[in-house]
């Protein structure tokens, strides 16, 4: 096996109740003046200023740019700049779930690199370390609080560009699930889908390590038993809540390193074309995509099958791997996720070009079977 490396964010800090902790962080690292990153929603809910405050009383002067959008843009990330140098941050806070995080993730790389987004598309071509940035999670799904990655939506091609380098990791990454309780059950169980899709890509990769495989095994374990119960009482049921933010965590923390598949990469192009949820894109296509990757990965895909709670004693590899697919797309079911892209708005003409940039996406390199701009056709036809 060559050379493994294992990045994830160097500080971590997780429990109900550990969001003041995690800010007293900043001011013991003698930072001044923070930036918040985030979305208007969270501000109208009061989350930004619950954040804001803490932050105050620490000693830090505070702002906030909540211009950040689903599917984070290219004019998301210059808005935000603008206000970082008028404001003179010496430190970044991004609040939310993905959007936030990787939005934040690139205004920090602009901040002390120059040039433009695209400058840094692909892999690592950050030059000189990014702002410091502190990432707080109010979703349980994306893991961009600790990843190396960052993708933003170039709205003018639709295109989802990818941002890979070990310096985008940020500082300090925060999971309270207090935070989390508000989350609508659509979104606790889009993000959670999110997180499995992460956990499998990851398990079945060509870089799979066994550390990676013991966050990807146990994140699909936690899943499996506590994504339902998160989405059916997500306000008062804070045990799922919790233990879904470790999920998320572990399952990032495999992708981080072993990296993902076609689902992400076909999932991109569904985002980028029709700005449609991450999460809900990933986890339409996942059965259907390890369905295609089953013979090149069936011992694997049992493995995925007993992680969700499947009995496959008696079962041939063959069958337990299909036993795995199933369980994807039954706990997709349960947690009340779309069954059918068409559903979604997705036009069949646009097949061709979305499996055409798919190929080119990054995410695909490390999938268990080659495929073809075919073969992915196939599958987005499958999925309708």
């Amino acid at each position: 096996m060559p050379t493994r490396s294992f990045v994830m964010t160097a500080e971590n800090i997780m429990g109900a109740g550990c969001l003041p902790d995690a800010m007293t962080v900043l001011q013991t690292r003698g930072f001044k003046r923070a930036l918040i990153v985030t979305d208007a929603p969270l501000t109208q809910l009061g989350v930004s200023e619950k954040v804001a405050a803490l932050l105050r009383e620490r000693g830090l002067e505070v702002a906030v740019f909540d211009g950040v959008q689903p599917n984070p843009t290219v004019s998301n990330v210059d808005a935000g700049l603008a206000v970082l140098k008028s404001f003179g941050a010496d430190c970044l806070v991004s609040l939310g779930g993905g959007s936030p995080h990787d939005c934040a993730k690139v205004m920090a790389i602009l901040a002390t690199n120059g040039g433009t987004v695209m400058d840094y598309r692909g892999l690592n071509k950050v030059k000189v370390a990014p702002l410091p940035l502190v990432a707080i999670n109010t979703t349980a799904g994306t893991a961009s609080e600790l990843t190396k990655f960052a993708v933003i939506t170039e709205e003018t091609k639709h295109i989802k560009m990818s941002i890979v380098d070990r310096q985008v990791a940020p500082l300090l990454s925060v999971n309270d699930p207090e935070l989390m309780r508000g989350m609508p059950a659509s979104l606790t169980a889009a993000t959670g889908m999110d997180a499995l899709t992460h956990a499998v890509e990851a398990y079945v990769s060509t870089m799979a390590t066994p550390v990676t495989d013991a966050c990807a095994l146990h994140a699909m374990r936690l899943i499996g038993q506590f994504l339902p119960r998160a989405v059916s009482n997500g306000k008062e049921d804070i045990e799922a809540r919790e233990q879904m933010a470790y999920a998320q965590f572990l399952a990032g923390m495999a992708f981080n390193n072993a990296l993902l598949g076609y689902v992400h990469a076909m999932a991109h192009q569904l985002g980028g074309q029709y700005n449609l949820p991450h999460g809900v894109c990933n986890a339409m296509l996942l059965p259907h995509v390890e369905a295609v990757n089953a013979d090149a990965c069936a011992p694997r895909l049992g493995d995925v099958a007993r992680a969700l709670g499947v009995d496959t004693t008696g079962q041939s590899v063959a069958d337990a791997a299909q036993a795995g697919v199933q369980a994807l797309r039954d706990l997709a079911r349960t947690v009340g996720i779309p069954a059918k892209l068409s559903e979604m708005g997705v036009k069949r003409e646009d097949f061709a070009l979305l499996a055409a940039n798919a190929m080119k996406d990054g995410a695909g390199y490390t999938n268990p079977k080659k495929l073809s701009a075919d073969d992915l056709i196939a599958i987005f036809e499958a999925a309708y």
